[in-house]
């Protein structure tokens, strides 16, 4: 369908669409943020109610919280940014941030 006609018709619905210029997107979840790369937003208003579309490269990752921090720590004798950069080093993953600075 053509552009101009198809906005043509949106208006006449009533819908109103603008782009929204974001370089990220992140959705944050109670275990894990989920992070869209390079996206496309655009912000739909249709009779009074707006709506996000979204598109683009999404990718997980796990929240870093600071419970798990304070673990590493305990576990490792390290520093609060050291074990923080171990976490987002693994993921998230906390065995395995513990045994990578165990390595070292």
């Amino acid at each position: 369908m053509n552009p101009k006609l198809l906005k043509q018709a949106m208006k006449r619905m009533g819908i109103q669409q603008v782009e929204i210029p974001a370089v990220e997107v992140i959705i944050k979840c109670k275990d894990k943020d989920l992070v869209i790369k390079n996206p496309q937003v655009s912000k739909i208003n249709m009779m009074g109610q707006e709506t996000l579309q979204v598109i683009g490269e999404i990718s997980e990752r796990s929240s870093i919280n600071e419970e798990d921090i304070t673990t590493v720590m305990e576990q490792t004798h390290v520093s609060k940014e050291k074990a923080k950069k171990a976490l987002e080093k693994s993921n998230g993953d906390l065995a395995e941030a513990i045994l990578n600075l165990q390595d070292d």
